[in-house]
C-alpha cells in the first residue's frame, strides 16, 4: 500500500454474506479482469468471523473477527472463499476486491 491508493473496480462488485450462528460461505469477488484479486476489503455491519479457504470455508468462532465501522484487508493467496459467522447477532459481511495492489 506505501502511501497509494486503494482501488475498488466500478465495473465489479462484491458480495454480501448474511451472518447467523452457522458459518455462511461465498466465492471471492473477481476484479474487472475476471481473475482472482490478490487483496480483498471485508467489512461487517455486526461483529463477524471470517476465514478465508480453497474450494470450501467454514468460518469458525475463533477465526480472524471484524468489527462494525472497521475494515481488514486481506492477502487472497490462491483462495477462492471466504466464510463468515456471527459473533453474537446477524449482520452482513461485505468483500470487495481490490484492483491495483
Amino acid at each position: 500500500m506505501n502511501g497509494g491508493y486503494i482501488t475498488v473496480s466500478s465495473q465489479t462488485t462484491g458480495v454480501a454474506i448474511a451472518t447467523s450462528g452457522t458459518s455462511a460461505s461465498a466465492t471471492i469477488p473477481t476484479m474487472s479482469s475476471g481473475e482472482l484479486p490478490r487483496f480483498i476489503r471485508v467489512a461487517a455491519t455486526a461483529p463477524a468471523c471470517v476465514r478465508l479457504g480453497k474450494s470450501s470455508a467454514t468460518a469458525l468462532s475463533t477465526d480472524l473477527q471484524i468489527q462494525p465501522g472497521d475494515a481488514v484487508i486481506l492477502s487472497v493467496n490462491g483462495n477462492d472463499r471466504i466464510a463468515a459467522i456471527q459473533v453474537a447477532a446477524a449482520g452482513v459481511v461485505q468483500v470487495s476486491p481490490l484492483e491495483n495492489m
